[in-house]
């Protein structure tokens, strides 16, 4: 049994089915799973999969006879998984693979019971990436139905990142492809589809006319104009770590309000990361300097301004940092995609260097509802001034 569920509102395509059989020796790719420092240098070429023919069967049932033959044909590829400006779309090439078998010939010496979703990451050490698998897999998750925490197999032969401690966060289990030793059969599997073909990622460039609010919000206040799914993600995140998911308002400590002031610095990511992060931001280091020397001073209420130093923090520390912020400040980078597990009133502030006017975050804010202001620069050096007079007039809105 295969369901074919096609989004065409967003484009994505969701595949679910029964009785799937996956060969990982008709999969071209490296094993996956190893110790970054075991694998520096190697190609991303050898990381993504290459599908050959059969490389997933589907039981046909009774009533099918003779050959193997393919689930889907060219022209089904060419309308719903069209390639776009991805230069190997891993999705058609998999759908592409499928064939179907008659129900004799389809026998199985290892089977998965519980819902798994197949997910293949593209770059899986960059936040905002990942972020999108995440979301993927998320709402590939409630389309279908799954009532639990499904499994998570990944058909990539990427190594271990950092970014591995929510996927077992959120998830019942993780396995790479690579890590069976012969055929396996799935009761129930569903493709996710890739972070590339999510509205998180499809609206950089194409309008999508979408605004959020948390699901407490529009229960209080229906409105069918807006959505309560990008936040809904975010309290999966947060529960996956253990943080309540009941709270609807950043709870204010006594002391006063929490900045959180997210940085970027140099970090080995991936086997072809030199260790360098690109700065955004020239000055960082005196705008952050500067903030906490406003706050420690500042008369009306008491500001924190905690130390965002992402690239050395757990993912749970990192979460529980988003959530207890008041405000959140960064530069353009994918260490601010975290705000997608803010607190409903939590105010973002994104310093934007002129190389970097993208649109990432303030769609992200649109998307969950929450207040958005940005400071836009002449090249990347920010006069700390301006960052704390902005700062000063959110902390006056916000309330002491």
């Amino acid at each position: 049994m295969v369901q074919v569920l096609v989004q065409r509102n967003s484009s994505e395509l969701l595949c679910e089915g029964g009785r799937v059989r996956m060969f990982p020796e008709r999969v071209e790719m490296s094993k996956g799973g190893e110790r970054l420092e075991q694998v520096i240098g190697r190609g991303e070429e050898e990381e993504l999969p290459r599908f050959q023919n059969g490389a997933f069967e589907v039981d046909g049932g009774l009533g099918f006879e003779g050959p193997p033959r393919r689930l889907v044909n060219d022209e089904f590829l060419d309308r719903y998984v069209p390639r776009g400006g991805i230069l190997r779309h891993t999705m058609r090439d998999l759908m592409g693979s499928v064939r179907v078998v008659a129900a004799d010939e389809f026998e199985c010496q290892e089977w998965i019971e519980e819902p798994t979703l197949l997910v293949t990451r593209f770059e899986y050490a960059n936040v905002f990436h990942t972020v999108t698998d995440w979301y993927s897999a998320y709402v590939s998750s409630r389309v279908t139905g799954v009532p639990n925490r499904p499994n998570v197999v990944f058909l990539d032969g990427h190594c271990m990142s950092p970014l591995e401690e929510t996927w077992r966060a959120m998830f019942s289990s993780l396995r790479y492809a690579k890590n069976y030793s012969g055929p396996v059969c799935f009761r129930h599997a569903i493709l996710s589809p890739l972070g590339y073909e999510t509205a998180l990622f499809k609206g950089l460039n194409d309008e999508i006319n979408c605004h959020g609010a948390s699901a407490h919000d529009l229960w209080e206040h229906p409105d069918d104009q807006k959505t309560a799914r990008l936040s809904e993600f975010g309290e999966m995140i947060r529960a996956a770590f253990g943080f309540p998911v009941n709270r609807h308002h950043i709870e204010k400590p006594l002391s006063g309000h929490n900045v959180l002031f997210i940085r970027r610095e140099d970090y080995l990511a991936h086997p072809r990361h030199g260790g360098r992060v690109e700065s955004r931001l020239s000055n960082e280091k005196e705008v952050f300097e500067s903030l906490k020397s406003w706050g420690s001073n500042y008369n009306s209420c008491k500001v924190n301004i905690v130390n965002g130093l992402f690239a050395h923090m757990s993912m749970k520390e990192q979460v529980r940092a988003i959530q207890d912020a008041s405000v959140i400040i960064g530069a353009h980078g994918a260490g601010l995609t975290h705000i997608v597990s803010a607190m409903p009133k939590t105010v973002v502030l994104e310093i934007i260097s002129s190389h970097y006017r993208r649109p990432h975050f303030a769609l992200i804010a649109q998307w969950k509802g929450l207040e958005y202001h940005a400071i836009n620069l002449d090249g990347s050096y920010a006069k700390p001034t301006v960052v704390i007079d902005k700062l000063r007039d959110i902390i006056g809105s916000i309330g002491c």
